[in-house]
Formats: C-alpha cells, structure tokens, sequence
C-alpha cells in the first residue's frame, strides 16, 4: 500500500535521445513532487529555511528505474515509506504509470535536519517530532518497509 501525493504528465524537456526519460527527472520528479510535500507537510521546507534558518539536506539516496516511462505518460508520485529519528529523516517513494499501473521507479532518501546559520546537523523541535510522530501514527498502516536501504541508519 502508499500514500498518493500527485500525479504528473511527463514532458519533452525531461525526455532524452533514447525516447524515454532521462535518469536525472526521476529525482527532480521525487525531489520537487514528492520531498518537498513532505517538508511543507513537516514544517521543515522553503518557509522554515526563510523564517526559522532550519531545514532537511539530502545526504544519501538510492533510485531504482523498473520500467521506462515517456513523453505524454503520467505517472502518480506515492509516499511508501515514512521514518524518523532526533535528527535524521527516512522517507521512499515509487513512481507509478497512471494507466497502465506498472512500477516505473522507486527512490529512497536519507536525509539530515540542518541548522542552516551553523550549516550543522540539528535536532528536531519537539513541535516537528510531534507532526511527523501524528503523520507515522495516521498512516503506519499504509507503509511498506520492505527493501529498504537506510532503516540501520535511524537511531
């Protein structure tokens, strides 16, 4: 089971010589569509790196690409997985074609909440641990945490 966040139509410019998207959109699709829901959601995103100078940074992934989709496709972004620990943030997502329905690419993140004055690890506000804490309880059941790459790295 996910979590559904958007739907998006694949466009010329993300497409490259091979007739099918170009590796480099799967991320900024998971990145734009898919992470910075999230941040919002959390409190964590554009606004907190504005007004609080704290937000999240990106320090490993992992990206698989199962089936090729192509110009004109849509696909829906899901949320598969959501995890936290003091500091760190564990979230997957998967790339399904709309129509067709086949798995086309699954992106999992390991990501930092960052002190941006100091450019430094931080730790979660008790507020932030609270709505992500509500979100996990609001919809564990929706998870799936099977193959996932970073769960030892969450204290």
């Amino acid at each position: 089971m996910s979590i559904y966040l958007t739907t998006k139509k694949i466009i010329k410019d993300w497409t490259d010589y091979n007739g099918h998207m170009n590796v480099a959109y799967y991320v900024l699709i998971f990145d734009l569509y898919g992470a910075e829901f999230l941040m919002t959601k959390f409190e964590m995103g554009e606004h907190s790196a504005k007004t609080t100078k704290k937000s999240t940074m990106v320090v490993e992934s992992h990206i698989t690409y199962n089936q090729e989709v192509k110009e004109g496709d849509e696909v829906d972004i899901n949320l598969l997985y959501f995890n936290h620990d003091s500091k760190r943030l564990q979230y997957k997502f998967e790339m399904v074609h709309k129509t067709k329905k086949y798995l086309a690419s699954t992106m999992e993140i390991l990501a930092l909440y960052v002190d941006l004055d100091k450019r430094k690890v931080a730790e979660f506000e008790k507020e932030k641990i609270n709505i992500m804490d509500n979100f996990i309880s609001e919809n564990q059941s929706k998870f799936v945490s099977e193959n996932l790459i970073f769960s030892g790295k969450l204290k």
